[in-house]
């Protein structure tokens, strides 16, 4: 596998699913979504990757019970402010996307402090994506230079859950992503997924809207094919 570092998006989908057939609360599969990540995490670098962007709540998740949210947010901030030593160690620089202004402010000190302390890693650069819509984002970028309010382009997006959409996310930077679906619940995830994701992106041939290449073929001069 090609050792170019990589960059690659995940919607870390299925929790709720994947609590429903354990007969758990939904809070159950995302507090399982997180062991999920961090295996994602540990694995990323060794397998090329070199920037992470994963979907951890959209602006439409709002939509959810009040409960539900209001446990995602805790859950967003405990791991946030407990995760930044093994992130240190691991040399992962953490960032987050999205509105902030709609987050508990306990969230959003969580997030200023993991983003502070991590800023000096280089292995890999993790971004979660909380509070956030690609299409709003698209929007604010607008008034500005694109190619620098938006992030570089991805070349993998990974969904798990079985889902084949891209739900708002990233869909600027995804332009020329290849896709890769599969039906693994997210708490189910780990570094084989992740590895086998990655060998299917390796057999596919990037093109960008050109021509694949071919090998060299003797000159035909163009009048034989306007006889």
């Amino acid at each position: 596998m090609s050792q170019s570092r990589l960059n690659v998006a995940i919607i870390m989908d299925g929790n709720g699913r994947w609590a429903a057939r354990q007969g758990l609360p939904r809070i159950a599969g995302h507090q399982a979504g997180t062991a999920a990540l961090r295996r994602t995490v540990e694995a990323a670098p060794a397998l090329g990757i070199g920037t992470l962007s994963v979907y951890a709540f959209s602006s439409d998740n709002w939509k959810r019970p009040a409960d539900e949210v209001a446990a995602l947010m805790s859950l967003l901030a405990w791991h946030l402010e407990n995760e930044i030593p093994r992130c240190i160690e691991s040399g992962v620089r953490v960032e987050v996307i999205g509105r902030r202004d709609r987050l508990r402010s306990d969230l959003v000190r969580a997030i200023a402090c993991a983003e502070n302390a991590t800023n000096a890693g280089t292995r890999l650069t993790l971004r979660v994506a909380i509070d956030y819509s690609s299409r709003d984002s698209i929007l604010r970028a607008a008034a500005n230079d694109l190619s620098h309010a938006l992030a570089p382009p991805v070349d993998l997006l990974i969904r798990t859950g079985g889902e084949q959409r891209l739900s708002d996310f990233l869909l600027w930077e995804c332009a020329y992503a290849e896709l890769f679906f599969t039906p693994a619940m997210w708490p189910d995830f780990d570094a084989s997924h992740l590895a086998r994701a990655l060998r299917e992106y390796e057999r596919r041939e990037r093109r960008f809207g050109g021509l694949p290449a071919e090998p060299p073929c003797q000159t035909v001069s163009p009048q034989r094919w306007l006889r």
